[in-house]
Order: C-alpha cells, then structure tokens, then sequence
C-alpha cells in the first residue's frame, strides 16, 4: 500500500498526542500525593520517555511486533534492524514503531502510581526498563502483533488488555511487593494540590484522542469513529461518578470528576472502535460503579495503592474488554466483529480469555522483576528519607520553598574538633606588683 499524506499526518500528530499523555499523567498523579514527594512522583513519569522509549527502540519494539512466535516476536527488528521508511500500511514503518512507543511509555509509567512516596529512585528506573520489554512487549504482541489472542480473535483497539490490565496487575503485585508507606492507616495522606490533578485528567483526556483514534493507523472512517467514542465515554462516566458522590457524601469532588474522567477514557479503550457511540456511553456510565466501589472498598484495606491504579485502570480496563465482548458491533467496526449482544456470545469468552492471561503474566513477571531487583539493592527508601520526602532524599530539589529559603542539600561532612583557645592573661592596671 502507498503511503498516504494525510494518513501520515494524523499518525505524526496522534504519536505527539499520545506522548503528551506521560508528562499529562505526572501532572495527575503530582497532585493527588504530600508536597515533599511532588517532584519525585512527576519523575517517575517524565523519566519513562527516556528510559523506557530507548528500551522500545533497541529491543522491546522487535519482541513485539517482528515476526515470531505466538508468545513473542523475534529479533529481525533488533536495534531497529530493518525499520525504515517502506510502507507499514500507509505510513512509515518508522513513524509506526515510533507510535508505538508512545504506548509502551505510558504503560510502564501507569504502575507508578502503586509505588509512589516509598519507591527508590534507581531501582524504580531498572524496573521501568525492564518491565517494558519483559512483560509489556511480549503482551503486545499476542494481541497487536499476531499471537496467540489475536489468532483467537481478541478485540482491543487501543489498548484496554495490553496497556491497563498488564499496569494494573504490575501495580497490584508491586503495591503487594513493596508493602505499605510509612504511617499508612494512621496518617491521613491528602492531595497537595488538586487543580495539577485536574490539569493532568484535561491533558490526558486531550492526549487520549491520539491514543484512541490514532489506533485506526489512518485518518478514516474508524479513526472518526474512536475519536468520537473518545469524547463520549469520559463525559458519560463523568456524569456517573458525580451522581455516585452527590449521593454518597452530598458533594462533588474535583478528585472525584479526575478519576471518573480517567476511569471512562480507560474503559473505552478497547471498544473505541467496536463500538457505536451511544454503546460507548454505556460503557462509559456502567465501568464507573466497579471501580468507584473498587476505590471505597481498598481505602479500607492494607493494600496501600497509592493513587488506585488497580481500581482506575486495571478494574476498568477489565470492564472495559469484557465489555466489549458484548457490545461490539459488526456494523460500526467494518465487519470485524459482533458481541454478545449481536448474537455472537464466543466474543465475550474470549475476551475474557484475554483479560485472565494478561493478567497473570504481567502479576508474575512484576513479580520476579521486583524480587531480582531487590536481591541486589534495596527497593524502598530508608525509614528517614521517606519521612523527609522524597524530593530531597531522591533528587535533591524541592517542588515549593518555604518562607526565605529552602532545604540546603550538603555533602555531609565530619565536624573537626574544636582546638582548645587560649585565653591571654591581663595584668591588672598599674602593672606587676
């Protein structure tokens, strides 16, 4: 197929989009934590578009997407062996993979959320980088890249199994793993500032359109298609949510509409292109009650996920791919597929099928990743730092000053012993006697 000028254009814009997202996410998860780990909380993000987009490029992308096995891909594409400007569909293989890493990014950087305010920095980082090509690409391509779910006929348009199911199983696995923060259960932990949270919910959802749409690969039918769903779902969830607080408390929480934005950008992922747009408003309305509920329930557990990745992405990228096992439609998705509710009951086994093995690979390969990690340095910070905060035990900044100054971070030297002084003595006035 000959590249297409305008479909090149879309995809250029949706991969700045979806890049977009990552920084959007450190914005939403800075401000629901304490100000002393602001800046370390907005790193764990920001640092992914480093280390885990250098990690899609020299081998995550080839395990992914190369032809292979129907468990992973082979190396042909290894440090972009092979990856070009010839046609990958209608855009340039190179623009494709590119697109793509944007996916693996803000997946990885999703599971931070579980680990915030405790997490030690370094080895957060190795973690990062490996769980991207470990666990990340290897679930990629069983659904995208021609594995065993998408031989099974598995529906996920945008990334409902392969981007929130695998971050919300590592994020429940690495919240189990790390264990509770310091004071967790006796200390109330409040956002510190609110409006960044609903600043990164309004990015993310601008981002989500080159996430959701940008999956069509081409500026079609399809991609109008998700990008509308993209509009519909979060505002039908939003409604939800806010219906679900007002009658809860009597009030309307700006967190709360934060969330349910979230919550229905994530369940729509999978349908955005499956789907009419009046069946992505009932997704949309119906993934709030689980996760809403999910979210009340865990505040009253010791499972400290910190900023609720399980119940906001991995609960609703769960309800979200069963969901659209039901309500997929042949005739808004060019034939590829009915659901249960259009006589085709099979899709929603295997979607479900999906969810289940995305699941358990990615909980056991966070598992193993963390327990190797840790077997060579500490996962968590010290008692001490995590008291102070992060900011200055990880990275030596503050994110606010205080009064005229702020902490000055020192090497810690030894303070010399004082050297005796001596004192001369005065003569009395009039001299020696």
């Amino acid at each position: 197929m000959p590249l297409g000028a305008a479909d090149v254009a879309w995809m250029m814009m949706a991969t700045a989009l979806v890049l977009l997202m990552t920084p959007a996410l450190g914005f939403f998860y800075g401000g629901l934590v304490r100000s002393k780990n602001a800046l370390n909380t907005m790193m764990m993000s920001v640092c992914a578009l480093g280390f885990v987009g250098v990690a899609w490029a020299l081998a995550g992308y080839s395990l992914a997407f190369a032809p292979g096995n129907p468990a992973v891909g082979g190396l042909s594409y290894l440090f972009l062996r092979g990856v070009g400007l010839e046609a990958q569909g209608s855009i340039p293989h190179l623009l494709f993979m590119a697109y793509q890493g944007t996916f693996a990014i803000i997946t990885a950087a999703l599971i931070s959320g579980a680990v915030v305010e405790r997490m030690r920095f370094g080895p957060y980082l190795i973690f990062l980088t490996l769980w991207s090509v470990v666990v990340y690409a290897p679930v990629a391509h069983w659904v995208w890249g021609g594995g065993f779910l998408a031989r099974l006929g598995a529906l996920d348009f945008a990334g409902g199994t392969v981007v929130h199911v695998t971050a919300g199983s590592a994020a429940l696995m690495a919240a189990f793993v790390l264990g509770p923060r310091k004071d967790y259960g006796r200390l109330a932990f409040l956002p510190h500032n609110v409006a960044f949270t609903l600043l990164g919910a309004g990015l993310l959802w601008f981002g989500w359109f080159g996430f959701n749409a940008g999956s069509a690969l081409a500026a079609s039918a399809s991609a109008a298609l998700a990008f509308v769903n993209t509009m519909m779902a979060p505002a039908a969830a939003l409604v939800a949510w806010t219906i679900l607080d007002l009658r809860r408390t009597g009030k309307a929480t700006a967190v709360g509409a934060a969330t349910a934005i979230v919550v229905g950008l994530v369940a729509v992922t999978p349908a955005a292109g499956y789907v009419s747009p009046l069946s992505a408003m009932a997704l949309g309305f119906v993934a709030v009650f689980p996760s809403y509920f999910a979210l009340q329930w865990r505040a009253r557990t010791r499972l400290d996920d910190s900023l609720d990745v399980v119940a906001a992405h991995g609960l609703g990228g769960t309800v979200g791919a069963l969901l659209t096992g039901v309500l997929a439609q042949k005739a808004w998705n060019n034939g590829a597929a009915d659901g249960l509710l259009f006589g085709n009951p099979r899709q929603l086994a295997v979607q479900a099928l999906a969810v289940a093995a995305a699941m358990a690979f990615s909980a056991a390969g966070t598992f193993g990743l963390l327990k190797l990690i840790g077997a060579f340095t500490p996962l968590r910070a010290a008692s001490r730092n995590e008291g102070l905060g992060l900011d200055v035990s990880e990275h030596g900044e503050e994110a606010y000053s205080h009064g005229e100054g702020a902490i000055l971070v020192l090497p810690r030297e030894e303070t010399p012993p004082a050297r005796p002084v001596s004192v001369p003595q005065l003569e009395p006035e009039g001299g020696r006697a």
